[in-house]
Parts: structure tokens; sequence; C-alpha cells
């Protein structure tokens, strides 16, 4: 092995978050994983099962959790804004009780008021939460997007008035989709793409980089369409995955799969990113 990337996927989790997301990992030969702990499409908190979190924790399997899609903490309509904040607050909890490295947010969008205000909104909102954080507890990851309508994060770029939002604080790491990259207009698949966006990462959030999604894109560079394809099946190609785990600011970071399909191509996924890191 070359590089210090686990490489795993977004597990399913029916008959239990361990016994079904454990059993899912091992047939694709995941060697970490991400799960949703509620409804990835409502706003219901789910509890946890404690014998479940325990086996979770006791896996030895690194563990990152995805909240919920609906998610936006930059709404100008309240009620999501309340929910957002509960839920995000709900999925830290649950991290702490699976034992979780971090918590995935998408950053939302600004919707129809100004991005001064989205991103002000964020700051007295979402640093509270943040501060409630134990030391030993999950990162809070934000995951920039495709860039569609008013997101108000998408380039890596838009990573650093985010960042100075919320304060730098030391619990704020960030996921990065490498499909949501390639359609903001980060072109991974050109010769240096890849070099450039993480360099650019590097100089915009150091050392905050704390997993990576990733996908190929069904849509060219640019088309802020957020449409996953498998590893070299879309426009990214596989080349660019393999550049993008030789690059210093990635050592160490896992690597997790959201691509479509279920056991048999998750698994060649995952075979394929394993065999580029240099198996």
């Amino acid at each position: 092995m070359t590089s210090s990337n686990l490489i795993g996927g977004h597990v399913f989790v029916a008959g239990g978050l361990a016994k079904g997301g454990l059993k899912y990992a091992a047939d694709i030969g995941a060697e970490m994983i991400q799960v949703f702990v509620t409804n990835p499409r409502g706003w219901a908190l789910s509890e946890g099962n404690p014998a479940e979190d325990a086996k979770l924790r006791e896996s030895g399997v690194p563990v990152f959790l995805h909240a919920a899609y609906l998610v936006n903490c930059g709404s100008p309509t309240p009620e999501t804004l309340e929910n957002s904040i509960a839920v995000i607050r709900h999925t830290l909890r649950r991290g702490v009780e699976t034992g979780a490295l971090g918590v995935v947010v998408h950053t939302g969008s600004a919707v129809s008021q100004p991005r001064e205000a989205a991103m002000r909104q964020i700051h007295e909102r979402l640093l509270p939460v943040l501060d409630e954080l134990p030391d030993d507890g999950p990162d809070l990851l934000l995951e920039p997007m495709a860039g569609q309508g008013q997101m108000l994060c998408a380039t890596v770029q838009d990573l650093g008035p985010y960042l100075e939002a919320l304060d730098h604080h030391p619990k704020v790491g960030v996921c990065l989709d490498t499909c949501h990259a390639f359609a903001a207009g980060h072109d991974l698949a050109a010769p240096g793409g890849v070099k450039e966006m993480m360099d650019a990462l590097n100089d915009v959030a150091p050392g905050r980089l704390k997993l990576i999604h990733a996908n190929d894109s069904k849509d060219p560079c640019g088309s802020k369409r957020d449409r996953h394809e498998n590893i070299g099946a879309g426009h990214i190609g596989a080349q660019a995955f393999g550049e993008l785990m030789r690059h210093p600011t990635t050592a160490g970071v896992p690597i997790c799969i959201e691509t479509p399909g279920k056991v048999e191509k998750h698994r060649e996924d995952i075979e394929l990113l394993k065999k580029l890191r240099g198996d």
C-alpha cells in the first residue's frame, strides 16, 4: 500500500446500525463507513439503539454520520432553520454515542435572502452548537455543494467565508465531494486539475480536510448538477482519483463512495479505488 487513505462507502443499515451496516461494509470490502442515523429526507429525530451503538463503537471500523439532506442553516424560513439546527444537534449527539469521527452537513443555500444575511445566520445559530461539542466528540464536516441556485459554498474557495462565519472553530472540518467540486467548476479531469483544486483547498482550509466523498460525475465540468456516477464511468475518470490520493493534502483522509448501485457495484468501485491507491 502506498497511501494511508482508508477506503469505504456509505452503507445500508437494514437490520440495525451495526448489524446491517457492518455486514454491508464487509460485503463491499469497506475499511470505513458512513451512515444515516435519521431519515435522510425528513425531520424526524430517531433515537438510537444503545446495543447497536456499542457494537459500532467497538467494531474498530471508522464511522462517519451524514445529516439529513433537508438541513439548510442559510434558509430564510424560520421553521427550516429551527429544524436544521435540531437535526445537526441531534446528529452530533448520535455521533458521540456511535463513536463517529465526523458528521457531514451540507453547506446550504441563501434561497431568497441576501448571502450576507444567510452567513450571519450561520454565525449566530451554528456556533453555539459547535461550542456544545466535547473535545473528543465528532467534528462537524462542511460539504460544499454543486453550485446550483443560491448555494453558499460550492468551490473550495467558498469555504473561506464559511469558515470565517464560524470563527474558524476547531471542531469544523471539511468533507470534499468530487462530483460536487467538478459540477461547481473544478476540472478534475484536466491535466493538473486535481492539484490545482487541492492546493487551493490547502490555502483556504489548511488541516481541515477530514473526509472525501469519491464520486464520478454523470455530467460535464461546471454543470452545477449533482448526479453521481460509478468510479471511472463518468466525466471525471479514474485517473483523477489516483491523483487525489497522491496529493499531500489527502494523506490519511478517509475516502467514502456514494455511487449508484448496490453490493456488486459498490464492491467494484472500492476495488478500483484500492487499486488506484497502490494495493
